[in-house]
Protein backbone atom coordinates (compact mmCIF):
# COMPACT_ATOMS: atom_id res chain seq x y z
CA UNK A 1 0.00 0.00 0.00
CA UNK A 2 3.09 2.41 0.67
CA UNK A 3 3.79 2.22 -2.90
CA UNK A 4 0.59 2.95 -4.13
CA UNK A 5 0.55 5.93 -1.89
CA UNK A 6 3.66 6.98 -2.59
CA UNK A 7 2.41 7.14 -6.64
CA UNK A 8 -0.76 9.02 -5.45
CA UNK A 9 0.74 12.74 -6.01
CA UNK A 10 2.15 11.64 -9.23
CA UNK A 11 -1.37 10.39 -10.24
CA UNK A 12 -2.98 13.24 -8.77
CA UNK A 13 -0.68 15.75 -11.02
CA UNK A 14 -1.56 13.90 -13.82
CA UNK A 15 -5.36 14.17 -13.10
CA UNK A 16 -5.13 17.75 -12.37
CA UNK A 17 -2.90 18.27 -15.89
CA UNK A 18 -5.87 16.63 -17.86
CA UNK A 19 -8.32 18.69 -15.92
CA UNK A 20 -6.54 21.93 -16.67
CA UNK A 21 -6.39 20.73 -20.76
CA UNK A 22 -10.02 20.04 -20.50
CA UNK A 23 -11.04 23.43 -19.44
CA UNK A 24 -9.15 25.15 -21.80
CA UNK A 25 -10.63 22.46 -24.56
CA UNK A 26 -14.47 23.58 -23.15
CA UNK A 27 -13.69 27.27 -23.14
CA UNK A 28 -12.22 27.10 -26.51
CA UNK A 29 -15.28 24.59 -26.99
CA UNK A 30 -17.94 28.00 -25.51
CA UNK A 31 -15.74 30.55 -27.39
CA UNK A 32 -16.17 28.06 -30.80
CA UNK A 33 -20.02 27.76 -30.40
CA UNK A 34 -20.25 32.04 -29.09
CA UNK A 35 -18.22 32.11 -33.14
CA UNK A 36 -20.95 29.86 -34.39
CA UNK A 37 -24.28 31.59 -32.29
CA UNK A 38 -23.41 34.69 -34.26
CA UNK A 39 -21.88 33.43 -37.29
CA UNK A 40 -25.81 32.00 -37.44
CA UNK A 41 -27.59 35.14 -36.24
CA UNK A 42 -26.24 37.23 -38.88
CA UNK A 43 -27.20 34.33 -41.22
CA UNK A 44 -30.73 34.33 -40.03
CA UNK A 45 -30.66 38.29 -41.05
CA UNK A 46 -29.50 37.79 -44.12
CA UNK A 47 -31.51 35.03 -45.05
CA UNK A 48 -34.85 37.18 -43.86
CA UNK A 49 -33.32 40.30 -46.22
CA UNK A 50 -33.18 38.45 -49.19
CA UNK A 51 -37.10 36.54 -48.47
CA UNK A 52 -38.11 40.12 -48.68
CA UNK A 53 -36.51 41.30 -51.11
CA UNK A 54 -37.75 38.11 -53.50
CA UNK A 55 -41.26 38.90 -52.04
CA UNK A 56 -41.28 42.57 -52.79
CA UNK A 57 -39.73 41.76 -56.18
CA UNK A 58 -42.71 38.65 -56.70
CA UNK A 59 -44.97 41.41 -55.73
CA UNK A 60 -43.69 44.31 -57.34
CA UNK A 61 -44.85 42.40 -60.68
CA UNK A 62 -48.02 41.61 -59.47
CA UNK A 63 -49.56 44.14 -56.65
CA UNK A 64 -51.59 46.42 -58.89
CA UNK A 65 -53.56 43.11 -60.44
CA UNK A 66 -53.96 41.76 -56.70
CA UNK A 67 -55.09 44.91 -55.21
CA UNK A 68 -57.53 45.56 -57.85
CA UNK A 69 -59.16 41.91 -57.71
CA UNK A 70 -59.14 41.53 -53.94
CA UNK A 71 -60.11 45.15 -52.77
CA UNK A 72 -62.67 45.43 -56.02
CA UNK A 73 -60.68 48.47 -57.53
CA UNK A 74 -60.12 49.61 -61.00
CA UNK A 75 -57.18 51.84 -62.64
CA UNK A 76 -54.80 50.72 -60.22
CA UNK A 77 -51.52 52.85 -60.59
CA UNK A 78 -48.46 52.25 -58.66
CA UNK A 79 -46.92 55.76 -57.99
CA UNK A 80 -44.22 54.34 -55.44
CA UNK A 81 -42.63 50.58 -55.11
CA UNK A 82 -39.10 49.65 -54.01
CA UNK A 83 -38.14 48.88 -57.46
CA UNK A 84 -38.97 52.13 -59.19
CA UNK A 85 -38.78 55.92 -57.82
CA UNK A 86 -41.92 57.60 -56.85
CA UNK A 87 -43.53 59.58 -59.66
CA UNK A 88 -42.47 63.32 -58.94
CA UNK A 89 -45.66 64.56 -58.93
CA UNK A 90 -46.22 62.31 -56.22
CA UNK A 91 -43.11 63.35 -54.00
CA UNK A 92 -43.86 67.16 -54.75
CA UNK A 93 -47.23 66.80 -52.84
CA UNK A 94 -45.91 65.32 -50.50
CA UNK A 95 -43.56 68.07 -50.00
CA UNK A 96 -46.16 70.79 -50.36
CA UNK A 97 -48.60 68.97 -47.65
CA UNK A 98 -44.95 68.82 -45.21
CA UNK A 99 -44.62 72.38 -46.33
CA UNK A 100 -48.22 73.57 -45.78
CA UNK A 101 -48.51 71.83 -42.37
CA UNK A 102 -50.97 68.84 -42.89
CA UNK A 103 -48.78 66.20 -42.41
CA UNK A 104 -45.42 66.05 -39.79
CA UNK A 105 -42.07 65.08 -41.06
CA UNK A 106 -42.74 61.72 -39.30
CA UNK A 107 -45.60 61.00 -41.59
CA UNK A 108 -43.24 62.22 -44.37
CA UNK A 109 -40.77 59.28 -43.95
CA UNK A 110 -43.45 57.13 -42.89
CA UNK A 111 -45.25 57.54 -46.73
CA UNK A 112 -41.50 57.56 -48.05
CA UNK A 113 -40.50 54.23 -46.64
CA UNK A 114 -43.88 52.20 -47.46
CA UNK A 115 -43.34 49.31 -49.42
CA UNK A 116 -46.29 50.52 -52.26
CA UNK A 117 -48.61 52.99 -52.93
CA UNK A 118 -51.10 52.88 -55.31
CA UNK A 119 -53.36 55.06 -56.73
CA UNK A 120 -56.89 53.38 -58.00
CA UNK A 121 -60.60 53.78 -58.38
CA UNK A 122 -63.44 51.74 -56.08
CA UNK A 123 -65.24 49.78 -59.24
CA UNK A 124 -68.32 50.27 -57.36
CA UNK A 125 -68.50 54.11 -57.88
CA UNK A 126 -65.28 55.11 -59.61
CA UNK A 127 -64.05 57.20 -56.17
CA UNK A 128 -60.50 57.96 -56.05
CA UNK A 129 -58.66 55.90 -53.51
CA UNK A 130 -54.76 55.89 -52.28
CA UNK A 131 -53.77 52.26 -51.07
CA UNK A 132 -50.40 52.03 -48.47
CA UNK A 133 -49.36 48.20 -48.58
CA UNK A 134 -46.18 46.76 -46.08
CA UNK A 135 -45.39 43.56 -47.46
CA UNK A 136 -43.78 41.00 -45.26
CA UNK A 137 -42.96 37.10 -45.43
CA UNK A 138 -44.84 36.68 -41.80
CA UNK A 139 -46.90 39.67 -40.89
CA UNK A 140 -46.80 41.20 -37.48
CA UNK A 141 -47.94 43.65 -35.26
CA UNK A 142 -45.46 45.89 -36.91
CA UNK A 143 -46.14 45.68 -40.47
CA UNK A 144 -49.69 46.73 -39.62
CA UNK A 145 -49.03 49.72 -37.84
CA UNK A 146 -47.02 51.40 -40.67
CA UNK A 147 -49.63 50.91 -43.41
CA UNK A 148 -52.14 52.40 -41.16
CA UNK A 149 -50.06 55.06 -40.48
CA UNK A 150 -48.90 54.97 -43.89
CA UNK A 151 -52.82 54.97 -44.95
CA UNK A 152 -53.23 57.94 -42.43
CA UNK A 153 -50.76 60.25 -43.90
CA UNK A 154 -51.92 59.98 -47.52
CA UNK A 155 -55.62 60.77 -46.16
CA UNK A 156 -54.07 63.77 -44.76
CA UNK A 157 -52.25 64.58 -47.87
CA UNK A 158 -54.94 63.45 -50.41
CA UNK A 159 -58.22 63.77 -49.03
CA UNK A 160 -59.34 61.21 -49.99
CA UNK A 161 -60.58 57.57 -49.12
CA UNK A 162 -57.55 55.26 -48.19
CA UNK A 163 -56.75 51.54 -47.93
CA UNK A 164 -54.09 50.22 -45.19
CA UNK A 165 -53.38 46.65 -46.39
CA UNK A 166 -50.76 44.06 -45.42
CA UNK A 167 -49.38 41.41 -47.61
CA UNK A 168 -47.50 38.35 -47.10
CA UNK A 169 -47.14 34.70 -46.67
CA UNK A 170 -48.67 34.26 -42.98
CA UNK A 171 -50.05 35.99 -40.60
CA UNK A 172 -51.23 34.76 -36.54
CA UNK A 173 -54.72 34.93 -35.54
CA UNK A 174 -53.53 37.58 -33.01
CA UNK A 175 -52.36 40.00 -35.54
CA UNK A 176 -55.34 39.30 -37.93
CA UNK A 177 -57.16 40.39 -35.24
CA UNK A 178 -55.05 43.83 -35.02
CA UNK A 179 -55.30 43.95 -38.06
CA UNK A 180 -59.23 44.09 -38.53
CA UNK A 181 -59.44 46.77 -35.66
CA UNK A 182 -56.81 48.43 -37.23
CA UNK A 183 -58.79 48.68 -40.27
CA UNK A 184 -56.39 46.99 -41.96
CA UNK A 185 -57.04 44.75 -44.81
CA UNK A 186 -54.52 41.35 -44.94
CA UNK A 187 -53.77 39.85 -48.26
CA UNK A 188 -52.91 36.30 -48.51
CA UNK A 189 -49.43 35.76 -50.60
CA UNK A 190 -50.00 31.83 -50.98
CA UNK A 191 -49.44 31.45 -54.67
CA UNK A 192 -46.33 33.64 -54.20
CA UNK A 193 -45.01 31.09 -51.73
CA UNK A 194 -41.37 29.98 -52.41
CA UNK A 195 -41.43 26.30 -53.11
Amino acid sequence: MTNEFLGMPARLTRIEKDIAEIKGDIAEIKADVAEIKADVAEIKTDVAYLKGTDLELRLHQKIRTLTSQALKLRRAHVVQGPFQEPQPTFIARIEDALDDGQITSRQEGRVDNTDFVLTAQRREDRSPVWIAVEASNQVHASDIERARASADALHAIFGTDVMAVVAGYGIHQLDADRAKAAEVTYLQLSQFAPA
